[in-house]
């Protein structure tokens, strides 16, 4: 058995000598302290007791067995979950200014709010990090720029800080070339866009990827927005095979320095594949202990959709957020032979004259007589004979979007149609693709592929892409963007919301291109991305927003807020749809999309302490000695009494997974004031086949900070819900004021 790396967690010791300890106990199992120091690549000593190592399984396998280990597991990869958003989401005008009623005004921008991300890097130079008109970086802040003299990281009173950690990957894929061995993005990582600045929008200039010179993101207020922003720790790098290039052992490590460094928010653009057992997630155990310290963090769902249970990052004490539309496309026409104008999307820096051209679809011109790897354009699969100087019809569906192209044009192809397959539905993407290309439906290709198959001579020709403002419907949910239901807890509603992750306008590298591709020269200081990496942050922003608004409130009371003040509507007023336009449920947006302004004044919240997490951790059945590195002693006793606390959990969201018919559950949920005396009433949106009761009906609160208990009796009626599985509803308090609006989920 080769060797592997693990993280392993330990009880709580003297922080000043913990390093000494963790060579200690992992000598006295390797034979010396020598031997220990060689083997662990991370000692975590500030907030996360424990170290990471590389062992052999049965090493592994024996120090698992000492009584003061919490666990040890795997140092498991993870994935990255790869304007006028914030006008959409009513944060200025459309003439760019910041209206006094929004909460960038109220909250002075965010004023010295530090935001921290996880992710694959930074680059400087971006317009983004300006920090004209900055004072003095907060005194709270102990991070470091790190390699700054030795490769240029130029941090400011911006940027005031980025990091790399690196030793959990280079265990399993070997050392990095120094030369990339920085936080700065560069050509041999794997790229992500850095998302728009939380609470700090700059102009996006015109430039060869979006040659459409879409509308600007927005202006600079008066003064830079003064939003700190620590980005980055950068834990994610090139891919390893099949795996991703964020590693747990890194992850901790990160987490672990954010903390120490004094960051107020930490936005998580990754995950793993599924929903994972807790104390063997790395983003679960760091996310918890830097919640536990005040941090709020803020995670990507996935990129897993529309499957069900698809959604990652589900631990209760993460926001996990999901990604929908905004109401901007970059429309291109694909003009067919027989006159049908078809509307796609693109952002394609080249386009071709309105001529008719040889049209193919991508599985007649296979190489081989398997046309299923042609059908989607997968690498090497074109016979170039067949595709030279012609329009090619490809599926999507395994590799990426621009890749597709690429494909296309290494073969010869002068353009390219990109049909959804039936998942993707009515979900287009605006990509900078490398040649002339249009992105379009699941129906609309259809219609494409029938006029192929109606001549032997198929013609066609794309249009130049635009920029449309205000288009209907919007939002709706983006099919990649995880779904619910919960895998791990079902009790607990993932993803808690959704917010703008298809083609959003960022901020981007200009050490790779926008298309990822090694072939692709181009490069640009923005580029439209779309993905829930690109939703994570703006709720993370919003997050900045209410914490300098609010900074006495508690993440799980930001949460609330967020949660319970979002809509589930769209421009049309109509409610959110999927990316097959069919009606959306709370599996896929959570509470709904966010509204930033109604966060800021939510009248009711529901808080939640370490206390409650450590109860629903016991709840799970996990033992005192696991539970203790949590709760940051040696001795941690679990509530006796548990019953159906799992279901009480004092969660924005009300979730039933199991309810046999003809029998009733009770829920009980604490509010808290913090919108000032009223009378605040419940009322319940009727779920089908269900009777839903809440006592007392009428909740009075003569202060902020006044505390009420409720119940909601959930009964599902005799032959109710028709055995259709889930079932879905919600509960509104209001005051006339206030609407604090909770979902429900019921399965019969």
């Amino acid at each position: 058995m080769g060797a592997h790396n693990h993280g392993v967690e330990v009880n709580s010791i003297d922080t000043e000598q913990v390093r000494e300890t963790h060579y200690g106990f992992l000598g006295s199992y390797l034979g010396s302290n020598e031997k220990a120091k060689d083997a662990i690549f991370y000692s975590y000593t500030k907030y996360i007791n424990g170290f990471a190592a590389n062992l052999e399984e049965e090493e592994a396998l024996e120090i698992s067995k000492h009584p003061n280990v919490v666990s040890v597991f795997p140092n498991k990869p993870r994935r990255l979950h790869t304007t006028r958003s914030w006008e959409f989401l009513g944060l200025e005008r459309s003439n760019g200014r910041v209206p006094s009623e929004s909460i960038w005004t109220k909250a002075k921008f965010g004023r010295d709010v530090i935001i921290g991300n996880l992710d694959t890097g930074v680059w400087p130079e971006s317009e983004s990090f300006r920090d004209e008109g900055m004072g003095p970086i907060p005194s709270k802040w102990k991070g470091i720029c790190q390699n700054e003299t030795k490769v240029g990281v130029r941090c400011n009173r911006k940027l005031i800080g980025a990091r790399f950690f690196s030793k959990g990957y280079e265990s399993v894929a070997g050392h990095l070339d120094p030369s990339i061995h920085s936080p700065v993005i560069s050509m041999a990582t794997a790229p992500t866009p850095s998302p728009p600045p939380p609470a700090a929008p700059y102009p996006a200039p015109p430039s060869s990827v979006t040659p459409t010179a879409p509308p600007k993101v927005a202006p600079p207020p008066p003064v830079s927005p003064p939003t700190r922003f620590a980005r980055t720790f950068y834990v994610c790098w090139p891919s390893v095979g099949e795996d991703g290039g964020c590693f747990d052992a890194d992850i901790l490590a990160a987490f672990d320095a954010a903390i120490y460094d004094g960051v107020d928010i930490l936005s998580a653009s990754l995950g793993g594949d599924s929903a994972g057992d807790y104390f063997t997630d790395g983003i679960a155990i760091g996310a918890f202990h830097a919640v536990r310290h005040g941090v709020t963090v803020v995670c990507s769902a996935g990129n897993s959709g529309p499957a069900p249970s698809s959604v990652t990052n589900v631990a209760p004490w993460i926001i996990t957020v999901g990604a929908s539309t905004i109401d901007r496309e970059f429309p291109s026409v694909a003009v067919l032979g027989d006159h049908e104008h078809i509307k796609g999307q693109s952002l394609s820096a080249t386009f071709l004259k309105n001529n008719q051209y040889p049209l193919i679809n991508s599985a007649d011109a296979s190489k081989t007589t398997n046309k299923s790897d042609a059908q989607i354009c997968l690498p090497n699969s074109l016979d170039s004979k067949k595709v030279k100087g012609k329009i090619v019809v490809c599926l999507r569906g395994q590799n990426a979007r621009v890749q597709k192209g690429s494909v296309v044009l290494q073969a010869g192809g002068i353009g390219m149609i990109l049909a959804n397959d039936e998942a993707s539905g009515d979900e287009v993407i605006s990509d900078a693709h490398v040649l002339p290309a249009t992105h379009i439906t699941y129906a609309d290709g259809l219609k494409v592929y029938a006029y192929l198959n109606s001549t032997r001579k198929a013609t066609g020709y794309i249009t130049h892409p635009k920029t449309m403002l205000n288009t209907k419907p919007a939002p709706f949910m983006a099919a990649f963007s995880s779904q619910g239901p919960n895998s791990l807890n079902p009790e607990i509603l993932k993803p808690d919301i959704t917010a703008p992750g298809v083609s959003i306008l960022a901020s981007y590298s200009e050490a790779a291109s926008p298309s990822t591709l090694d072939t692709d020269t181009r490069r640009s200081a923005f580029a439209v991305e779309s993905g829930t990496s690109m939703s994570c942050p703006h709720v993370a922003g919003i997050v900045g927003l209410l914490k300098a608004l609010h900074p006495d409130w508690s993440p799980a009371a930001i949460r609330s807020a967020i949660m319970t003040s979002a809509r589930m509507r769209d421009n049309m007023r109509e409610p959110m749809k999927n990316a097959s336009l069919a009606k959306a449920t709370p599996f896929s947006y959570g509470a709904g999309h966010v509204r930033p302004n109604r966060a800021m004044d939510p009248g009711l919240v529901y808080d939640a302490t370490t206390e409650d997490y450590l109860a629903f951790l016991c709840d799970n059945g996990y033992n005192s000695s696991q539970m203790a590195s949590f709760a940051g002693s040696k001795h941690y006793a679990c509530p006796k009494r548990r019953s159906s606390r799992l279901l009480s959990m004092n969660y924005p969201s009300i979730t039933v997974p199991r309810l046999a018919k003809g029998h009733a559950r009770v829920v009980r949920r604490v509010v808290k004031n913090v919108g000032g005396p009223g009378t605040y009433k419940a009322h319940v949106q009727a779920l089908v086949g269900m009777s839903v009761k809440v006592v007392p009906e009428e909740l009075v609160f003569k202060s902020v900070g006044e505390e009420k208990e409720f119940r909601v009796f959930v009964e599902a009626k005799n032959g109710g819900g028709g055995g259709a599985g889930y079932v879905f509803g919600g509960l509104l308090w209001t005051d006339g004021v206030h609407y604090v609006r909770s979902p429900i989920v019921v399965r019969a």
